[in-house]
């Protein structure tokens, strides 16, 4: 397989995407396009309410933590409150998937106790 120069891509927004926090359920983010890899590098949740002690993960069908664990957004707790959500330790290096062309990327809402109407926007490479 041949190194791909990610030098000249830049990370985008590859989606925007309303999740309710209000219900246990997964959402659909994004889809990866045919021909196309996605490195995710994080996810922008603004609410729409309170979100409570809701959790959530985002990851692969299947897979739903792999590229970000379990996050409790109790700290959210006011319409147009924004949390950035990334897989970012305080010292190693994060591996980042690759994900392949068709690859179905969703937020999966746990415990719920928010809102309906919050936005997520998602963030990556594609190349």
């Amino acid at each position: 397989m041949a190194l791909v120069n990610l030098k000249e891509k830049a990370i985008s927004l590859l989606s925007t995407t309303t999740v309710s926090l209000a219900a246990n359920a997964q959402t659909t983010l994004f889809t990866v396009p045919a021909g196309k890899r996605c490195v995710l590098h994080g996810a922008l949740l603004v609410a729409g309410a309170d979100a409570g002690t809701t959790t959530c993960t985002i990851g692969q069908v299947g897979a739903l933590t792999d590229f970000l664990g379990t996050q409790t957004l109790s700290g959210v707790n006011a319409e147009y409150d924004a949390a950035w959500m990334e897989p970012v330790p305080n010292s190693t290096p994060v591996m980042r998937k690759s994900y392949a062309a068709g690859t179905v990327i969703q937020m999966d809402v746990g415990a719920h106790a928010g809102g309906a109407t919050n936005t997520v926007f998602l963030f990556g490479v594609l190349y």
